[in-house]
C-alpha cells in the first residue's frame, strides 16, 4: 500500500528502508506515526537523514512506540535518565556494540527497539551492520529448526558490563534472563532466531559442547551479508531498530576520530 505521507525507500530485499518526507523535530501526526510503525515492521530498522532533534523530541519520539527503558549500567546525561551515551574518540579503550548483538537481551523483557541519533561521526568508517534475523531463521534447515524449536538459552549481561561503566562494581547485580532460542515476533508473528555472541551463554538443558557447537553454528549462520544491511552515517542521522528480529554491530575502524551521539531505547516485552 502506498503511504501518503512519507516515502519509504527499500535498501535490501530482506532489511533497511530510508524514510524521507518527515521531520522528527516536530511533532508526528497520527497518519505519520502509522505509517513510520508499519515501515519498521516491514523492513526491521528504518533510516533517517538530517534530523537536528534534541534531546527532548528524541525522547518524544521514542515514547510514541512505548515506555522508554533504562540502561541498567551506563551512566546517562544528566536529567535524562532515559538517554544512553554513545560515543568514541581517542581516548576511547572499547566502544559499545563491537561484537554482534541485541540490545539488552539479558533482560527479563529485552527492549522492542532502539533509536540512535548521531550528531559527530568520522569523515570515513562508523558504519553499523544490522542483520534480519528473520531471515537468517527463514534459512535454516527444516530439521534445525525443529530441533531449535522449544529451546531455551541463558543471556547475561555480567560479561559485557563487568568493569565498563565503574572501577568499583563489588556489588553490582547484572541481569540475567532466558529466552526462546527461537522467538515469535508479537506483531508480524514471524520467526527469529534470538541468540547473540554478546549476551548469550549457553543454551539450557543440552550438553554444553552441544551447546557450544550449536551457538557457534548459529553465530556464523546470522552474521551472513545475506541477511545484512549497512548503513553510512551523516550527522544527524537516525537509525531505529526492531530489537525483536534485528541484530546490529558497530564497526570501530576510525580511531581516532570521533563519533558520538544519544540512543532512546523503547522497553519490550517477554520473548516468546
Amino acid at each position: 500500500m502506498e503511504n501518503e505521507t512519507i516515502q519509504v525507500t527499500s535498501l535490501t530485499p530482506r532489511i533497511g528502508a530510508e524514510i524521507t518526507g518527515v521531520k522528527l523535530t516536530e511533532p508526528l501526526g497520527n497518519q505519520q506515526f502509522q505509517e513510520i510503525h508499519d515501515a519498521l515492521m516491514e523492513h526491521s530498522v528504518i533510516f533517517f537523514r538530517n534530523q537536528p532533534v534534541d534531546v527532548h523530541q528524541h525522547k518524544d519520539f521514542g515514547r510514541l512506540f512505548g515506555d522508554l527503558h533504562i540502561h541498567p549500567g551506563s551512566p546517562p546525561p544528566p536529567d535524562h535518565p532515559e538517554i544512553l551515551i554513545v560515543h568514541a574518540d581517542k581516548n576511547s579503550k572499547h566502544i559499545a556494540g563491537e561484537n554482534w548483538h541485541s540490545d539488552v537481551s539479558c533482560d527479563a523483557e529485552p527492549p522492542m527497539g532502539s533509536i540512535l541519533h548521531l550528531w559527530e561521526v568520522p569523515k570515513s568508517g562508523g558504519d553499523t551492520l544490522f542483520a534480519s534475523m528473520n531471515a537468517a531463521y527463514d534459512a535454516l534447515s527444516e530439521r534445525m529448526k525443529e530441533y531449535l524449536d522449544g529451546l531455551y538459552a541463558t543471556h547475561s549481561g555480567e560479561q559485557i558490563y563487568r568493569g565498563r561503566y565503574s572501577n568499583d562494581d563489588t556489588n553490582m547485580v547484572y541481569p540475567k534472563s532466558t529466552h526462546p532460542v527461537v522467538r515469535t515476533h508479537p506483531i508480524t508473528g514471524k520467526k527469529s532466531i534470538y541468540v547473540n555472541k554478546t549476551f548469550t551463554t549457553h543454551i539450557n538443558d543440552v550438553p554444553r559442547e552441544e551447546s557450544d557447537g550449536i551457538l557457534a553454528f548459529l553465530y556464523d549462520h546470522c552474521a551472513k551479508p545475506d541477511y545484512q544491511v549497512r548503513f553510512k552515517w551523516q550527522p544527524h542521522s537516525v537509525a531505529f531498530w526492531d530489537n525483536r528480529c534485528v541484530q546490529h554491530l558497530a564497526l570501530w575502524d576510525y580511531y581516532p576520530q570521533v563519533r558520538s551521539g544519544y540512543r532512546v531505547t523503547v522497553k519490550g516485552e517477554r520473548p516468546f
